[in-house]
């Protein structure tokens, strides 16, 4: 039998070597994705982040397309799921009935055990003509000959590109965004909002002055959640973003292609040299994107503690 110290000792290194192996696996993965895409890094430089060029016959390669599709359709799913997502935790803990908060709680979470591939066919196929029967072709009509707000709308209505690919993605990352919100909203001390309720603050001013503050950190982890899904999703941004490695335009039913989708697409078939190295860069780019966001998450939720401080 193990006494109760060195149990303590041993579950500590248990514990500390888990912690390091994930930070070994981490430098492995970022040390192996540099290795892969040297030959394109010695190439290009940071001039591959600025090239619109991917052409493999002339064995030319930029990333910008596919960069600036990724940061779109996640912006995007953002400003779509977000406010959803808000309005969903919100209702469930404050406003739905009793019967309806538990059917209602389990509905959206099962839409995040939906095949993303699903999501992707459903799009392509029935979402995607709905998109530019009822949305692009109108708004087209409406801003015909209009400066920039009618190049905003502009190309073919065939309800595929990086709008398309944004509420799709959007759709996705919902259920773990109100997942995370109503779970935070509900830890949330009963005294506090009773005692603001018998104050006489509206519901809206309970979430905003006291839920909020109280959760802002898990509700911060629920964005950034649901940012790095929508950062990381493949199969259903490659069925509606349009896969073109070029950028015509800056309207947001273009075509166009991202960094997971182009993956997906070109790695399988790639030679070895500069065109498997460019893919691998692509990657790398992706890391490092992932790495910035959550980065600057952690200094805004600092600094958002330092401010309760110093008003305290």
């Amino acid at each position: 039998m193990i006494s109760g110290r060195l149990a303590d000792r041993l579950f500590g290194g248990l514990a500390r070597l888990a912690a390091m192996l994930t930070l070994a696996l981490l430098v492995a993965i970022m040390v192996s994705l540099v290795i892969g895409a040297w030959p394109a890094i010695h190439e290009y430089g940071l001039g591959f982040l600025t090239s619109s060029v991917w052409d493999p016959v002339q064995n030319q390669y930029g990333g910008l397309v596919m960069i600036y599709g990724t940061l779109a359709t996640s912006a995007i799913a953002l400003l779509i799921a977000v406010p959803v997502s808000f309005g969903i935790a919100l209702f469930l803990t404050e406003l739905s009935p009793a019967w309806l908060k538990r059917p209602l709680g389990t509905a959206i979470e099962l839409l995040a055990a939906v095949p993303s591939i699903v999501y992707g066919m459903w799009g392509l196929m029935v979402f995607g003509p709905v998109l530019a029967t009822y949305v692009q072709q109108p708004l087209q009509s409406l801003l015909s000959g209009v400066p920039y707000l009618g190049a905003f709308v502009s190309g073919p209505p065939v309800g595929i590109g990086i709008l398309s690919a944004g509420i799709i993605l959007a759709i996705m990352i919902i259920p773990f965004i109100a997942s995370v919100m109503r779970d935070v909203f509900e830890v949330t001390p009963a005294l506090l909002k009773e005692s603001a309720y018998g104050l006489g603050s509206t519901t809206w001013e309970v979430v905003w002055k006291v839920v909020l503050p109280y959760t802002k950190t898990g509700v911060l982890g629920g964005v950034m959640l649901g940012l790095g899904r929508a950062l990381g999703e493949t199969m259903a941004v490659t069925f509606v973003i349009g896969n073109m490695n070029q950028l015509n335009s800056l309207s947001v039913f273009e075509a166009a292609n991202s960094i997971t989708s182009a993956l997906a697409n070109e790695f399988a078939e790639a030679g070895e040299g500069l065109h498997q190295a460019s893919l691998i860069y692509l990657g790398l780019v992706l890391f490092f994107i992932t790495f910035v966001v959550l980065a600057l998450s952690k200094l805004l939720l600092n600094r958002l503690q330092k401010n309760e401080g110093a008003r305290s």
